[in-house]
């Protein structure tokens, strides 16, 4: 992994390229940013320049609260790390079938939960590299 020194440009400059393929929560974030391309507010500059003084993202929150509220009220689920079948038999067919529509699959036949968890243990051989590599190539 190489180091380079951060620049608000730098950083400015990954951010948009980031918000380019985002989807979902990502892109709602991106949107309130102004870093996607139908944002009404630009405040990329007010986060690109702390994030790259370093600064922790609660206080970048904290100055930004007084703009716009909602771009630190957003809320990520903790992401599911254990694709075995004894942990997906743990999780309740909702949250199973919010796993499956952030891949984009869909379970259209599905009446029973282990029918759910089929699906799921079946794709996400596919969706797990999908991510590890987009993370990968990030860095």
């Amino acid at each position: 992994m190489r180091h380079t020194e951060l620049s608000p440009e730098l950083v400015e400059e990954g951010l948009i390229r980031t918000c380019a393929g985002a989807t979902g929560k990502e892109n709602r974030l991106c949107y309130y940013l102004g870093a996607s391309s139908d944002a009404a507010a630009k405040v990329t500059g007010e986060v690109s320049r702390p994030l790259s003084a370093h600064v922790p993202v609660h206080k970048i929150c904290q100055r930004l609260q007084r703009r716009d509220g909602q771009i630190c009220e957003l809320r990520y689920e903790h992401p599911v790390l254990d694709w075995s079948r004894d942990a997906l038999s743990k999780m309740r067919v909702l949250e199973l079938k919010r796993v499956l529509a952030s891949w984009g699959e869909e379970c259209r036949a599905c009446l029973e939960k282990s029918e759910f968890i089929d699906l799921i243990q079946e794709v996400a051989p596919k969706h797990s590299t999908v991510q590890h590599r987009t993370h990968a190539e990030e860095f």
